[in-house]
């Protein structure tokens, strides 16, 4: 499926005004972030949806070297003058990449907002402090969401089950953490995971959320850097189309049902151990399905979301629709309440 027409009940013209402590905060017009993918998070897509008024943001991982993420960050530059931000996934590895070097070149291009994940962010801050970066950090559990708070962050991104990659090891959904994220905190934070409209924006901000992470729903779009193989697999696919990979070795993954997670699944159930499953889960085979089109070629990533993603869009479209919904859907019902 290739068509790009807006099925959104709301037309998409206007541009309302929706600030948040998260907009203010980070010097951006709306609350909705293009969250960093990998292989996914490139200048095209993080400037289409800055320029519409969000927050784009660089995957820094995706560019082989640090002074290749300086030219991305140059390149984003030239299609857009609003605020982009640079994600820096911070995992265990056997061969780790050159996170210092990459931390640099962050610094060197003179970015101003950062999105980390995978670990804590604490041999990052304060080089970040000292450079003016606002830091975002992106965690799946309340107790990790104060621990970034206590570091100095500007912001949380709360990634609830639902989402796509890793949802840790708790299961709890976004409607339960968010509110208790709300409750917990005293900066701004956004909800990721499951989020793909102004629906979920209108109930995100309802449960005290100051924005939105979306990821999935950014990967269906006209300037997404994969394959359109891929985008009009996810706009086939169901709320059901996933694996969680890695349960039974405390890393879980959430990543799209196929003939490999299917098999990762069964190996690990049947008592494998990763060095069983290691072939088949390469992040270069991943790369090829986000490359080639090749939807068997590996394990990609995607969340449960993609139930309600049914179209290719620009991405700047997405920005505007998803505001101009949330903000019906918010009148709409506080008008039965009236």
């Amino acid at each position: 499926m290739t068509d790009n027409a807006d099925r959104s009940p709301v037309a998409t013209d206007a541009r309302p005004r929706l600030s948040t402590r998260f907009t203010e905060a980070l010097g951006i017009e709306y609350p909705v972030v293009q969250g960093g993918m990998m292989w996914v998070g490139r200048a095209e897509l993080a400037a289409a949806v800055s320029e519409a008024g969000g927050l784009g943001i660089i995957t820094a991982l995706t560019q082989p070297t640090p002074a290749d993420l300086v030219k991305e960050v140059e390149r984003a530059r030239t299609l857009t003058d609003k605020p982009i931000g640079v994600n820096l996934t911070i995992l265990p590895s056997i061969a780790p990449p050159p996170y210092d070097e990459y931390r640099q070149a962050i610094i060197d291009a003179g970015v101003t907002i950062v999105e980390t994940a995978g670990s804590s962010p604490e041999p990052h801050m304060q080089q970040f402090t000292d450079a003016g970066i606002k830091v975002i950090h992106k965690c799946t559990s309340v107790r990790h969401a104060l621990k970034a708070q206590s570091l100095g962050v500007a912001a949380v991104s709360i990634d609830g089950f639902e989402c796509a990659g890793h949802p840790g090891e708790d299961d709890v959904p976004g409607l339960v953490l968010i509110p208790a994220a709300a409750d917990a905190l005293s900066i701004p934070f956004i909800a990721s995971g499951g989020f793909a409209d102004g629906r979920g924006l209108a109930a995100a901000l309802a449960l005290g959320a100051d924005g939105i992470n979306m990821g999935s729903r950014f990967m269906c779009t006209v300037e997404s850097p994969i394959a359109q193989a891929v985008k009009e697999r996810i706009v086939a696919a169901s709320e059901l189309d996933t694996n969680l990979i890695f349960r039974t070795l405390r890393n879980t993954a959430r990543v799209a049902k196929n003939s490999v997670s299917d098999e990762v699944v069964r190996i690990l159930n049947d008592g494998g151990q990763f060095p069983d499953v290691q072939p088949l889960v390469a992040g270069a085979r991943g790369r090829k399905v986000f490359e080639q089109g090749d939807i068997e070629a590996g394990i990609w990533t995607v969340g449960q979301v993609q139930g309600l993603i049914h179209d290719i869009p620009s991405a700047g479209e997405v920005v505007r629709r998803t505001v101009a919904e949330a903000k019906q859907r918010l009148q709409e019902r506080l008008a039965q309440f009236a």
